[in-house]
């Protein structure tokens, strides 16, 4: 069967993707969130979270860290609304890691940007693992424990989805798979 879809991308903070789904004006958005009466999270894809630090002359990192480790640690972070930083911040507590503030900032890219600068380190979604690749910045996976982080697909419990919308999640999982394990982020 055929489907014909128009495929519109939009780009907004999460707050506004969630009122948008909400209110019907979009079919269903993509991110990490907190359940939402009315809306449905159907799991999409599943990170791990990784510290990253900046890379001084090239020293040998280790490929996994402990939490206990970051202890002490500058820490540069998002705001505390955003839900993985949540995560982030209960994994921290619960670990006992005692951590010292840094810059908050609004956007991965800026997180990475400050760690290269050595302002600090930064916990990140695995799936931010390729725009590090060109800056001079090391991570490693957290471990003690991996905490995965995830990603959904975000629907209106009220509506159903239009014709051929689960076909076009299931090429955009396939594709991210291959994304992901090209990338080496999983």
């Amino acid at each position: 069967m055929v489907w014909h879809l128009r495929i519109r991308l939009f780009d907004a903070n999460l707050a506004t993707i969630l009122k948008k789904v909400e209110a019907g004006k979009l079919d269903m958005g993509l991110g990490i969130s907190k359940s939402v009466p009315g809306l449905r999270r159907t799991p999409f894809f599943r990170f791990s979270l990784v510290v990253i630090r900046a890379d001084k002359d090239g020293a040998i990192h280790p490929v996994s860290t402990a939490w206990s480790v970051l202890n002490g640690q500058t820490l540069i972070s998002l705001p505390p609304n955003y839900p993985h930083q949540q995560l982030i911040d209960e994994h921290l507590a619960k670990t006992g890691v005692r951590w010292q503030p840094g810059v908050v900032v609004n956007f991965l890219d800026t997180q990475i940007a400050l760690v290269e600068a050595d302002e600090g380190i930064a916990i990140i979604p695995s799936f931010g693992l390729p725009a590090c690749r060109n800056r001079k910045v090391v991570m490693s996976q957290l471990i003690n424990p991996v905490v995965n982080l995830e990603f959904h697909q975000i629907s209106n419990r009220g509506k159903k989805l239009p014709p051929g919308a689960n076909e076009f999640t299931a090429f955009l999982k396939s594709y991210i798979a291959r994304w992901a394990g090209r990338a080496g982020v999983l």
